[in-house]
């Protein structure tokens, strides 16, 4: 079964993080997705920019809206992403508590419904 790990933390300020953090993170980060991929179990995974240079789009009323930074006002973001494929929510629970962005914040898991692969949606 596929599942989207959704790292939710709050995001440093300017400055906030010194370059050795920075590096132990992304070596932790780096170390979690081999022990994933190494598992088979890794479909892919995204780390995303700062929630500041989002892009929202929506057509609540049929017209076009853009709107620069987040759709909601939260202290957390959206992070990064892990798409994994596991036998069942206890292995996907397994790889989330070892996810380097639970130190941080939270790691939601969501089952996937309907994937778009090889051209043809998929359940």
């Amino acid at each position: 079964m596929r599942y989207a790990l959704l790292m939710h933390y709050r995001e440093p300020g300017e400055g906030e993080l010194s370059e050795e953090m920075m590096r132990e993170a992304q070596n932790a980060f780096d170390a979690y997705a081999k022990a994933l991929r190494q598992a088979g179990v890794l479909l892919s995974a995204d780390v995303l920019t700062p929630s500041m240079v989002t892009t929202t789009v929506s057509r609540p009323d049929g017209d076009l809206r853009v709107q620069d930074g987040p759709f909601a006002e939260s202290k957390e973001a959206l992070a990064g992403v892990f798409l994994v494929d596991v036998p069942d929510l206890d292995a996907a629970i397994g790889w989330a508590e070892r996810c380097p962005g639970a130190q941080w914040g939270a790691v939601e898991i969501r089952p996937v419904a309907t994937s778009f692969l090889d051209g043809a949606w998929t359940r």
